[in-house]
């Protein structure tokens, strides 16, 4: 067996030691630097912003702004919608994830596009475009409203329904490409063990899609709580009933109550932050589990 030749400039017996690995981006003080920096001026400075100028109020003042009746049902519809969107999104955008990575139709590439239809439509047509689709004499609004009694348009329902709409792509993106990973022999495998297709899917399946369900679920909801564009026109904006809190804080502001509006603002952002929390909670526990 030939014995491996050294380099002509390394002494006999001493190996020259490797070199670091090619980087194309530059090392990872610079770029912790960059990210650092990058971050305090996109997200850090603004959200001090609103904290700093909460903080000129009085607490008095400040309590006053936050839980006055109008700010506290905007509240309730505004994070009581975005839930009920996000649940919607997780069960039916779940189903979408699935035909579209499980099975092959006519049309699936046209029905892939259409899932980041609200990803690219700007908010403010959406919301002309629901409202024409759900008002009493829209295509939708018309027969729900005639045969279910239910009026969806310039009520919590639409509020519902425009939240939903903005958040479906977040799931589904979310979930198909772990769907596209997944083992499908252990679906196979299950099976052949005489599981049933129920007990393949809650135990086999469903565990591997749970942490990017959650993760989808935290994504349509946190961008539903910010929403405006496709709200206003189908709420109504009635205040005490389909008043959101977005709106609220532009109202605020247009009567140049800089401080309130602020005020709202920190609430909302203390709240979405202890959900996202939570949900971020809940993936690290689901993956434990699963890891074991």
């Amino acid at each position: 067996m030939s014995a491996v030749a050294l380099p002509a400039s390394a002494p006999a017996g001493e190996i020259k030691p490797r070199k670091a690995p090619y980087r194309v981006m530059p090392g990872f003080k610079l770029s912790l630097g960059f990210t650092i920096l990058y971050l305090t001026l996109i997200v850090l400075i603004p959200l001090s912003a609103i904290f700093l100028k909460t903080f000129t109020m009085t607490w008095e003042g400040f309590w006053a702004a936050v839980t006055s009746e109008r700010v506290i049902a905007s509240y309730k519809l505004t994070f009581g919608a975005s839930f009920i969107g996000a649940l919607f999104n997780v069960f039916f955008g779940g189903i979408v994830a699935w035909v579209l990575v499980r099975y092959k139709f006519p049309g699936k590439r046209i029905v892939d596009a259409l899932v980041d239809l609200p990803f690219a439509l700007p908010t403010a047509v959406a919301g002309i475009t629901l409202t024409a689709l759900y008002s009493s004499n829209g295509w939708f609004g018309r027969y729900i409203e005639g045969v279910l009694g239910i009026k969806v348009a310039f009520t919590p329902v639409g509020v519902v329904v425009a939240l939903t709409f903005i958040g479906l792509p977040f799931v589904v993106r979310t979930v198909q490409p772990v769907l596209e990973d997944a083992e499908r022999e252990l679906e196979e495998a299950a099976a052949s063990l005489g599981a049933s297709a129920f007990q393949t899917f809650r135990r086999v399946v469903f565990p591997t899609i749970l942490p990017s369900l959650l993760t989808g679920f935290a994504l349509a909801f946190a961008r539903a709580t910010g929403e405006f564009g496709s709200v206003i026109f189908i709420a109504g904006n009635m205040p005490l009933v389909s008043e959101i809190t977005p709106l609220f804080i532009i109202t605020k502001l247009e009567q140049y109550d800089y401080a309130g509006a602020t005020a709202i603002a920190v609430v909302m952002l203390v709240a979405s932050f202890i959900m996202l929390l939570t949900i971020n909670l809940l993936q690290a526990w689901s993956r434990g589990r699963n890891a074991k």
